[in-house]
């Protein structure tokens, strides 16, 4: 029997270093990257979702960076669907991939299939959307919080339409949107090796404080500025842009929109850290380790 072709998963909070991680082993091992930063996937988007740089591109072959529109709807089925066949396409001229990624739903996804949710009547749907736009997000949150606390420790808290699909389903079914996660990963046909970048939490503080200072050098507020129209899309719900609409709108100084993107960015990253601490499978580096350390540790991991 032929050995299955490799997957090389590189994760860990954002701004830890995985851009610069995943493009050094797809130098080592000759091959290619699909991102899985749920984000980076939407063109007008580059800044504020620290698209990988034009040389850094040029590196490596990226898939999914910026390839959709902010206008098109685009769920984590389309592109669990969409990354198996590129995966299925390179594995038939590489014998390894790297995937790549802080969107732990998105990782999943491609690794051990989505979960399936009962429909919901649209009227919950409606009901939550009328309250969110009544109440405010505060008191969706509290319930959520309430409903289902395992949950909310690892999604974004701040984003109005995850906070509503979660209780959409709890209000139809009566329970907890974390009991119809996958117990069960489904069968792919590649073989998966976690790699994990870690540093000390204040470490990856000061990291993402020093990422978002760049890219307000690089000219965040004119990106943010040319989408306000668009504020309302998905896409858009998004750490970066959602305070910089608020200062555009007049309703908190430039500094404290740039204080609420640290503070939330802080917070993001902690959620990537419970979610990827649950994985038992994923092979923890610091963040200073050398790469070449790493593809040693690879190679014999997999016996390359």
């Amino acid at each position: 029997m032929s050995k299955k072709p490799l997957l090389i998963c590189v994760v860990g909070a954002t701004a830890i270093g995985k851009t610069s991680l995943s493009i050094a082993l797809a130098s080592a091992f000759d091959t290619e990257i699909i991102s899985a930063d749920s984000r980076q996937f939407y063109s007008l988007m580059k800044i504020g979702t620290a698209v990988p740089s034009t040389q850094e591109q040029a590196a490596a072959v990226h898939h999914f960076i910026q390839h959709r529109s902010i206008f098109d709807p685009y769920s984590v089925g389309d592109f669990e669907k969409e990354a198996l066949l590129q995966l299925e396409a390179l594995f038939k001229k590489k014998s390894i991939a790297i995937l790549v990624g802080g969107s732990g739903l998105y990782v999943d996804a491609v690794i051990n299939g989505l979960d399936h949710f009962p429909d919901v009547p649209k009227e919950i749907r409606e009901a939550l959307n009328f309250q969110l736009n009544k109440e405010g997000i505060q008191v969706l949150q509290q319930e959520l919080m309430d409903a289902d606390p395992m949950y909310y420790k690892t999604m974004d808290t701040e984003n109005p339409r995850r906070i509503i699909r979660a209780l959409e389903i709890y209000r139809a079914t009566g329970k907890p949107y974390s009991s119809f996660l996958k117990a069960k990963p489904a069968n792919r046909n590649f073989e998966t090796l976690y790699i994990g970048l870690t540093a000390e939490r204040q470490v990856i503080y000061q990291r993402i404080n020093k990422r978002v200072d760049i890219m307000l050098e690089n000219g965040l507020l004119q990106e943010v500025q040319q989408l306000i129209a668009h504020k309302d899309l998905n896409a858009l719900q998004t750490v970066g842009y959602r305070e910089l609409f608020q200062y555009f709108e007049g309703k908190i100084t430039l500094e404290k929109a740039v204080e609420e993107i640290k503070k939330n960015t802080r917070r993001f990253a902690k959620r990537q850290g419970t979610w990827f601490r649950k994985n038992q499978q994923i092979h923890w580096f610091d963040y200073t380790s050398k790469s070449d350390d790493i593809v040693d540790f690879i190679k014999e991991k997999n016996a390359l």
